[in-house]
């Protein structure tokens, strides 16, 4: 017979669980929609019988999903009974929730144990971890301002933000296609283009890398609250002002990235070129570009965050009536911080579809490079 598979977080939910029924109700007396027994009982039921059974000796496929099933059912039971009980949760709610919660560290530790043999399963994987952590993080959100009676205007829940944003659909897209699709993407195009082509020239020419590189750290500490209203001076209110700052601040970082990239090849790999007679052109394509593309990939995944931060803070300083920075500014002077809360939930899920469309090319282009195929 084998052993049962203790956890620490397994032991503290069932005391969570008993401190709470110790402690019941979950919701305030004279709660508009008062939990029934019934309801409070299953959901103790769910809680106590997902931590038992991930006890069992069995593979940690099993008591992963045993673990997930118990976590999240209880918690959307839980969150499910706020409906229209604002600010009524009690020190039983919070302990019940809470030990939803370590059953649900318990399944992410489980799931980092399997190895899957497939890719897609491996895939699958290293996406459902962080999709948990996630999810939790919305969910211990959403108990706290709801259950907890939060001011609104402090904090929204995040079912609050989600519904601004499918009722506002239209404006959004209008601010994603003048923020994101016009001065994002431009400014990236051509503030990574030109800070590789002078890179490349730089590695050829010493005089450019001595006098550019330490320009180069100076204007990486410029001030973007300084630069974006010149910009606007110069260029006009419209995306090309903020295009303009988005050059700026991805110029450099690709620069100074490159230049490493290109000089770390090694003595004997550029020797071995020399004796083949290869031209400048030739060793710079077949021995120094590969081995600057780990560089290369990280200059663009640093620009891939400082272009929208600094397209959406240059809209702070002037614009037309549409842009994701516009609608930050105006809406949080009409205390509309739902509407805030969406542009920046949107704002944070295009960044990091931008970052993982890089992360994903990395992969296929310098598959190659130690720290991809350990990865």
């Amino acid at each position: 017979m084998r052993h049962l598979s203790f956890s620490w977080q397994g032991v503290v939910a069932l005391l969570l669980c008993l401190a709470a029924l110790t402690a019941l109700p979950l919701l305030a007396d004279g709660a508009p929609r008062p939990f029934t027994d019934g309801t409070a009982s299953l959901t103790f039921t769910i809680v106590i019988a997902a931590a038992l059974l991930s006890f069992a000796p069995q593979p940690p496929a099993y008591r992963a999903t045993v673990l997930f099933i118990g976590a999240h059912g209880a918690a959307w039971m839980l969150l499910s009974a706020l409906s229209g009980n604002d600010g009524a949760a009690t020190r039983a709610f919070f302990l019940l929730l809470f030990a939803c919660w370590l059953l649900a560290w318990r399944c992410v530790t489980e799931l980092s144990k399997l190895q899957p043999v497939t890719t897609f399963g491996r895939s699958t994987l290293q996406l459902l971890i962080p999709a948990i952590f996630g999810a939790w993080i919305l969910i211990l959100w959403e108990a706290v301002t709801r259950g907890a009676g939060v001011p609104f205007i402090l904090l929204p829940p995040p079912s609050a933000i989600g519904a601004r944003i499918m009722a506002s659909l239209p404006i959004l897209g209008d601010d994603v296609r003048q923020t994101i699709f016009k001065a994002v993407l431009i400014g990236y195009i051509v503030g990574c283009l030109s800070g590789f082509a002078v890179a490349v020239l730089a590695d050829r020419i010493v005089f450019l890398r001595r006098g550019l590189l330490p320009i180069g750290n100076m204007v990486s500490a410029l001030p973007i609250i300084g630069v974006a209203p010149v910009m606007v001076m110069w260029f006009g209110f419209d995306w090309p002002s903020k295009a303009a700052v988005v050059i700026i601040m991805t110029f450099f970082p690709m620069l100074v990235n490159t230049v490493a990239g290109l000089a770390a090849s090694g003595s004997m790999e550029r020797d071995l070129m020399r004796t083949y007679a290869s031209s400048d052109w030739q060793t710079l394509l077949k021995l120094k570009l590969p081995a600057a593309m780990p560089f290369i990939f990280n200059a663009l995944k640093i620009n891939s965050t400082l272009a929208l931060i600094g397209a959406i803070v240059a809209e702070f300083f002037g614009t037309p009536i549409v842009g994701m920075g516009f609608r930050i500014s105006t809406e949080i002077g009409r205390m509309n911080v739902d509407m805030v809360w969406a542009e920046i939930a949107v704002a944070a899920l295009a960044g990091s579809i931008f970052y993982g469309v890089i992360a994903l090319t990395e992969r296929a282009v310098t598959f190659w490079h130690p720290s991809i195929r350990g990865g």
